[in-house]
Parts: C-alpha cells; sequence; structure tokens
C-alpha cells in the first residue's frame, strides 16, 4: 500500500515493534484483451461473473473464496472488535466513474516487480471491490496495519516482490482463523500437506497454518520454490491457488494447442499466464485479476472513497515457553486476561491447550501480564487441572466377575465366519483320532465281555 501520510508512517513504524504477532477454444487473453463483461446485476449468483469473448461464447468465472466472506464475520474477530472503529469519513459514500486509460494508468504507475496489467476482467474485479465489497475494503485497510509489517518482513528476508503481501487478501479476506470449503486454513490458506512440507505443525491441539509469523515465512518459501519453477509471478501466485501440476497441465494444452494452429512445426513453450488462461480451473481463472484488482484497491482506495477503519495500536506482548500441559482458561482465571484475547494471540492453538508435556509451546501474552503469569505459573498450573485435562494415563480392567462362555464350533471361527485351514486341520485330526480310540475301546470292551461269557459257560459245564 503507498503510504503518503507522514502519520501513517509513522503508524507502521510503531506497529512493526509493537505488534502481538496473532494477526489474512477460446480466444486466448493478452494484457489487453477487449471481452465483453456482463453486468453485476445480471449475474444471478454473486459468487462468479460471466465472460463473453469476441466470437459470443460465454464462460463463467468464480471469484476467490475470500470475495465472498461475510463482513459481519469479520468483524466479529476480537482485534476487529476490540482496535478497529468505524472512520468518521468526510468522502461521500459513492464510487465514482473512470476511464479506461485512467485504469491503465494508475496500473502502471504502482511502484511493483510483478506486470499489473489490465483487461476487462480486472475490471470487473475492481468494480467489485470498489462497489458491493468497498466495506470490507474499509475493514482490510484498517486490519493491514496490524498485518503487512509481518508479511514485509518475510517476504523481504527471501528477496520477493513486496506487492505479495496482499495475497493474503484474496485468500483469506485478512482473517487468521479462516477455512476454506476445501480445509485450507489460515491466512495464507495453507493445505495440511502443503503446510507440513513447509513445516508447519498441525495436529488435533495444534494448527500452526494459523500463526500469522510462521504462515508468512512458510509462505514467502513456498512462493520462491515456485519462481524457481515457473520463472513467471503471475504463473507463480495461479500456482499458489491451484498447485503447480495444475498449471503445467494447462502450459502443456496451450503449447500444443499453439504447435496445431502452425502447421505442427516446432513452437517454442510460451509460460504466460493469459496464454494458458483457457486451460485453467474457472477458480484459477479470476485469481490474477482478483490479485491485480487487489493492488489497485489497497492503492488507490481514496479515489474511489473508501475510508479505512481506524485503528488503535494494540499492547506490545512476549512469550514464555511452557513445558506442561496448559490450558488457556487457566491463564484467563488466574493471570485475569481475557480469554478472548488469549485465543487472538495465541489462534494455533485449535483447542485452546498448549501440549508443553509433549514439547515446550510457546505462549503469547501482553507485555504486561508476563511478569505476574511467571509468580503465579504453579498456581496457573494447578487451577481445575483434574476438569480440564481428564484424559487417563492408565486405566485397570475391570475382571472381578467371572465370564462364562461355551466353547462351540463358532468359538473357533474368526471375525468374518471363516475357518483357519490350520484350526480345520487340527479338529479333524482330533475327531480322527478320538473317533479311533473310541473304537479301540469299543473292540476292547466287546472282547474283553466275549471273553468273560466264555468263561462262565465252561465254569458251568
Amino acid at each position: 500500500m503507498k503510504i503518503k501520510d507522514n502519520r501513517c508512517e509513522l503508524v507502521k513504524k510503531v506497529v512493526r515493534w509493537g505488534l502481538p504477532f496473532f494477526l489474512f477454444t477460446f480466444l486466448p487473453f493478452t494484457a489487453m484483451a477487449q471481452i465483453e463483461v456482463d453486468d453485476e446485476d445480471d449475474v444471478n449468483d454473486e459468487d462468479e461473473i460471466v465472460v463473453t469473448d469476441q466470437t459470443g461464447n460465454e464462460e463463467v468465472i468464480e471469484f476467490p473464496e475470500a470475495m465472498t466472506y461475510d463482513l459481519d464475520s469479520l468483524l466479529n474477530l476480537y482485534m476487529a472488535k476490540t482496535y478497529l472503529d468505524e472512520n468518521d469519513c468526510n468522502m461521500r459514500d459513492e464510487n465514482p466513474t473512470y476511464t479506461k486509460e485512467e485504469f491503465v494508468e494508475r496500473l502502471s504507475r504502482i511502484p511493483t516487480v510483478m506486470e499489473m496489467a489490465y483487461n476487462d476482467v480486472v475490471q470487473k474485479f475492481i468494480d467489485r471491490y470498489s462497489g458491493r465489497l468497498r466495506r470490507s475494503i474499509s475493514y482490510m485497510l484498517g486490519a493491514s496495519n496490524f498485518y503487512m509489517p509481518i508479511f514485509e518482513e518475510a517476504l523481504e528476508m527471501y528477496q520477493l516482490p513486496l506487492e505479495l503481501k496482499y495475497l493474503p487478501i484474496i485468500e483469506s479476506a485478512l482473517n487468521p482463523t479462516a477455512v476454506s470449503r476445501v480445509g485450507a486454513s489460515g491466512l495464507w490458506q495453507f493445505m495440511i500437506g502443503t503446510g507440513k512440507q513447509y513445516g508447519l505443525k498441525v495436529n488435533s491441539l495444534v494448527d500452526e497454518r494459523r500463526d500469522p509469523v510462521k504462515s508468512s515465512y512458510a509462505a514467502a518459501r513456498y512462493l520462491k520454490d515456485l519462481y524457481r519453477i515457473f520463472g513467471d509471478w503471475n504463473l507463480v501466485i495461479a500456482a499458489y491457488n491451484c498447485g503447480p501440476e495444475n498449471i503445467n497441465k494447462a502450459i502443456r494444452r496451450a503449447n500444443a494447442t499453439t504447435a496445431k494452429s502452425q502447421n505442427g512445426e516446432a513452437a517454442p513453450v510460451i509460460k504466460d499466464y493469459w496464454h494458458i488462461y483457457p486451460y485453467l480451473p474457472r477458480e484459477t481463472r479470476g485469481y490474477v485479476p482478483a490479485f491485480i484488482a487487489a493492488n489497485y484497491i489497497m492503492t488507490y482506495y481514496s479515489q474511489h472513497n473508501i475510508c479505512p477503519m481506524s485503528t488503535r495500536l494494540p499492547a506490545k506482548t512476549d512469550t514464555v515457553m511452557v513445558s506442561r500441559n496448559l490450558h488457556l482458561e487457566q491463564v484467563a482465571e488466574v493471570v485475569g486476561i481475557n480469554i478472548d484475547l488469549l485465543r487472538s494471540l495465541n489462534p494455533m492453538y485449535r483447542r485452546d491447550v498448549l501440549p508443553g508435556a509433549t514439547e515446550p509451546c510457546a505462549l503469547r501474552l501482553p507485555q504486561t501480564e508476563v511478569g505476574k503469569f511467571i509468580d503465579l505459573e504453579d498456581s496457573v498450573y494447578n487451577y481445575k487441572s483434574d476438569e480440564l485435562f481428564n484424559k487417563r494415563a492408565e486405566v485397570e480392567v475391570k475382571d472381578d466377575v467371572p465370564t462364562y462362555y461355551h466353547k462351540s464350533k463358532r468359538y473357533a471361527r474368526g471375525k468374518k465366519g471363516r475357518v483357519s485351514k490350520k484350526r480345520t486341520a487340527r479338529s479333524k485330526s482330533r475327531r480322527t483320532t478320538a473317533t479311533r480310540k473310541k473304537a479301540t475301546a469299543s473292540k476292547k470292551r466287546t472282547t474283553t465281555s466275549k471273553k468273560r461269557k466264555t468263561t462262565t459257560k465252561k465254569r458251568r459245564r
């Protein structure tokens, strides 16, 4: 975001050092492709737009999921309720109309490394941000004072373009606890597999994808790796949305079509977002235009009469390491800190539990409360410990009541009713042996009986 006011620059520096780190066959398009875009009022579904190319073919483009978030849910976040206020703005609440040339000129003046090209699809996203989503932009302009210093430090560390700091606007609308319909989470919307690949811990109790600091550095490493693959920043952020595999497929399909159009002659591989545009997933087709529009609206919001929400600087924070299991409720009750504040400072703990017994965990607290926590540490750990941590480490099996059962053929059968070959062979062998023994005993008894009868007859004679 372009900072023109010295007071804003001062606020940015203060936030940076006093920030609690808690806190989001279709005609190929060229950079200046002329496309007719349906009016917003004509679109029934608010989550998508319909574009029409020069041949009259219509195509649906999905908005990034963050552009569909309800503003009320963002304003109900603890930090928004506590530190953001509606600004008493003297601007009229209306969106002025500008010419195409003015938009092109403004985009070209944004100091960026990445290409900020204009076309009618980009215009459609600018209209959405400056129109229907203008109040959401007001919130994000205020919340950016919490988040942008974190993003900028991570991107600067890996020498990446700083305009990438606006990527979380279209990913999560700067909501650190956002969860997408496919399970991506956090400001940077990491999937579990990708997050773990870049060192983010995810289990039943901890989800570091929701940690603004750790997830920002992981995102910077991921973006740098994607640039090594594609060498084009538009393709990088498209791959961030749909995965590098889908981008490679789109490149192969687009270049295969180009080769056929040139009578089968070998053609150079073109790696350009607008060239492969028709072969991308629907949402990804709107991803780069949304990113360009986000850069535009976060820079030129005042030209569209959008007032940022006023921001009060939150208190400085510090961390303490805990080596025992700890519940945020214990800290809130004993130390006297609002539980919602603790959750906003520690969004990575999914169920308010720090599994310190597994490995040391960092607990972020207001700097003024760190000393009090250390003084009352034993009391904190003992508060309702039996109630909050009721998982049994060891249990006894109740075996004082005798169990009676009858062995039968079913007893020898497995769970699926099958009889093992070994058991079958053994049982047959046992039955055969028993039968033989019975037959032998029966013969012996018969022979003995006959001998007795013969002996008795002789005596009578």
